[in-house]
């Protein structure tokens, strides 16, 4: 959770990188506006906690702030819009489909404008989002509920706010959405991410990075497993929405993906792009899941080579169709996430050992630490955030990697 603040208005996020684009998009809009006291709360539905906290802040924002018009958005409003209606101080909940009307108090709340793309900030790093809504229906997951269908933004929008991005000093892209891979699917089959990242890098030469953020691997196209292997402005590293390394899970998921698809796919892309490593997403204690079945998970990390983990416990959501089925306890539930949290850890720390004598370039960021280019942390304190410069890996702290700056280090 975050909030971005100027002296009004005030907007308090939730969730996932989607929204802290949207968010930023907010403010500035609500700035443009003249907001003088309003306070847009973008709320995130995937986990239970992640609703609760989102009431719990808005309550305090009220004690905080009884005058201000308090207006909230996000999936969590959208999906039960009349549980955030009955918060003390809440003047309006806005629908996702509305949310860029959210910047004003005093809109008339007329239909959404069509589909764009839109920008946030974060030191050296620009977000752009390029893809909203999704057209699966995982069981676990209420996001579609809230987001609505995929819808892509049209390629010169992309390019164009790209460009704003790269003129206001950003040395690095990273392209976001819900469901990023199916980008293009509802422009008429013409584009897809792979020819969205060949565009973009063919466009803006003076890009120095562009990034990928979680995709769906049965779903990357072509022209994406070739960019990937070709374009060396395109980063080699990638986040997979995975879940779970069982075939029966997956399928009571109803993923796209089977098991044997995620271990092709990672050993595809590291036999073109040696240098590539991967993250993943998991849930652990999903509804029916056994010992064996858990196991097969931890098994995955090692068979694809995972570096970065992102574990979730299973949280039941309403309306969807696994909060119906056989809960897994939830002591049980705990253990797991630990487990694989822990395994995750160990990864991480072979990975960064793997790194050590290395030269890497890294892009310079705020508060000492920078980003090689498969997105490992890297200590760099002294360094000019924005600076692109040569490291040399001298060890590691378990969570990044420690480095005395090279000879070669420069402006770039």
């Amino acid at each position: 959770m975050s909030a971005l603040k100027a002296a009004a208005p005030e907007v308090v996020t939730f969730g996932c990188r989607l929204n802290i684009v949207e968010s930023e998009e907010l403010a500035r809009e609500a700035r443009a506006a003249g907001e003088d006291d309003i306070v847009i709360v973008n709320t995130c539905a995937v986990t239970a906690e992640s609703t609760r906290q989102a009431r719990q802040r808005i309550r305090r924002l009220h004690r905080e702030r009884p005058e201000a018009c308090i207006i909230v958005t996000g999936c969590a409003a959208t999906i039960a819009p009349q549980d955030f209606a009955r918060i003390e101080g809440v003047t309006r909940v806005v629908g996702n489909a509305d949310k860029r009307l959210a910047a004003s108090s005093h809109s008339d709340w007329s239909a959404a404008s069509a589909p764009r793309a839109i920008t946030a900030s974060e030191g050296t790093r620009g977000f752009l989002a390029v893809q909203n809504g999704c057209d699966h229906r995982c069981t676990f997951c209420v996001i579609p509920f809230g987001r609505g269908p995929s819808r892509s933004a049209p390629a010169d929008s992309v390019i164009a706010r790209a460009r704003e991005l790269v003129e206001a000093g950003k040395r690095e892209i990273v392209l976001t959405g819900v469901d990023l891979t199916s980008y293009g699917a509802d422009l008429g089959g013409r584009e897809t991410l792979g020819t969205l990242a060949r565009l973009l890098l063919k466009e803006l030469p003076e890009l120095a990075r562009l990034r990928i953020s979680s995709i769906d691997c049965i779903e990357a196209d072509a022209d994406l497993i070739d960019a990937i292997a070709t374009e060396e402005r395109l980063m080699p590293h990638l986040h997979l929405s995975l879940q779970s390394g069982d075939d029966l899970t997956l399928k009571r998921m109803k993923r796209r993906h089977s098991r044997a698809d995620a271990i092709a796919f990672c050993k595809e892309l590291r036999a073109l792009r040696p240098d590539i490593v991967f993250g993943a997403d998991f849930i652990v204690g999903f509804p029916t899941e056994t010992e064996e079945m858990f196991l097969r998970t931890q098994e995955l990390v090692e068979e694809c080579g995972l570096t970065h983990l992102h574990v979730f416990p299973f949280s039941p959501r309403p309306q969807t169709p696994a909060a119906r089925m056989p809960p897994v306890g939830g002591e049980i539930v705990k253990q797991r996430a630990r487990q694989l949290r822990a395994l995750g850890d160990a990864t991480l720390t072979r990975h960064l050992a793997a790194q050590d004598g290395k030269t890497l370039r890294v892009l310079a960021e705020r508060g000492g630490v920078a980003r090689a280019e498969d997105f490992t942390l890297v200590r760099t304190p002294g360094a000019v955030a924005g600076e692109m410069i040569d490291i040399c890996v001298t060890g590691h702290d378990g969570a990044a990697l420690l480095t005395s700056l090279s000879p070669l280090a420069e402006k770039r």
